[in-house]
């Protein structure tokens, strides 16, 4: 467990948004960080979380039950997710196991922000 102490995820807050950067790979180990890092975030007032994924390459199959995880904890108080700056490989993978039915999809981290600053209005929606 020394480990993850030393392993930080690097996060910031855009007044109540937090921006939580995920790791190369998204697996066991960094998607517990990630966890952690969002459930912080949202215990200390975070309405929206914004991951953003620029340095990832690849996710497995953990991470994505992290990440819906992440998504279901959000949901619950209310608070937005939004993914930014995802792969195209990313995206589909996304796509096809229905992460992307219960998240924003942005193109980087500043178009996540902005949307999430002004009222929605091309941004994905949650059917139901």
């Amino acid at each position: 467990m020394e480990e993850s102490i030393k392993s930080h995820i690097r996060s910031h807050c855009v007044g109540t948004t937090a921006v939580v950067y995920a790791s190369d790979y998204l697996n066991k180990l960094t998607g517990e960080r990630i966890e952690r890092e969002c459930k912080k975030q949202l215990d200390s007032g975070a309405r929206a979380l914004v991951i953003d994924f620029s340095d990832t390459e690849l996710v497995n199959s953990i991470g994505i039950s992290i990440l819906l995880g992440i998504i279901d904890i959000a949901e619950k108080i209310g608070a937005l997710v939004v993914f930014s700056d995802v792969n195209d490989e990313t995206v589909q993978l996304f796509d096809m196991l229905g992460l992307t039915r219960h998240v924003v999809l942005a193109r980087d981290e500043q178009e996540a922000l902005s949307g999430l600053s002004t009222p929605p209005t091309q941004t994905q929606a949650i059917s139901h």
